[in-house]
């Protein structure tokens, strides 16, 4: 869920990537003419110039291109259950006066931290690895979520998945 992004290969870049993008089922809340009613992810290509842009380098053995297409769909289908709970959220507190919202903006804030966060941390928890906040067009109302996401497990027999904690943000 990316805006349009470069799909160039990197400097020093150790494979090709696809390029091929994905469509979503979240709603663009803004469409201009031409495009697509709904957001689309971002290919493998975006995704990994996206992670260099945040400070990650590749390094031998770290990931192979079969490994970037399984981030992608991990990526896309997390972002898919994040807009499943805001519907949820949505539909149950405001479904009367809008019953169908659309994502107007989103952003990744992966080193800030939400308060809640916070003070599951200091009790103890781990930090999210990644947050993201969502802006919602309430059919005119723009309302900000937060999304923090979370190791499922740190036991290297168990397949780990992220969990998600999406809620109506305390500055909305």
């Amino acid at each position: 869920m990316m805006p349009n992004g470069n799909q160039n290969r990197s400097p020093g870049q150790p494979f090709p990537l696809s390029t091929e993008r994905q469509l979503s089922s979240i709603p663009k809340a803004i469409v201009k003419k031409g495009e697509t009613p709904y957001w689309e992810y971002p290919s493998a290509q975006m995704f990994w110039n996206a992670m260099l842009r945040k400070g990650w380098r590749w390094k031998q053995d770290d990931l192979k291109p079969a490994d970037m297409e399984s981030i992608i769909k991990i990526h896309n289908m997390n972002n898919e259950r994040a807009w499943q709970e805001i519907l949820t959220w949505e539909r149950a507190l405001h479904g009367k006066e809008c019953y169908n919202p659309k994502l107007k903006s989103f952003g990744g804030k992966s080193t800030d931290y939400s308060p809640k966060a916070m003070i599951n941390w200091l009790l103890g928890s781990d930090l999210p690895f990644d947050r993201h906040d969502w802006i919602v067009d309430r059919c005119g109302k723009d309302v900000k979520y937060v999304i923090d996401y979370y190791s499922s497990s740190k036991d290297p027999n168990k397949l780990p998945y992220a969990i998600l904690d999406v809620r109506l943000a305390l500055n909305r």
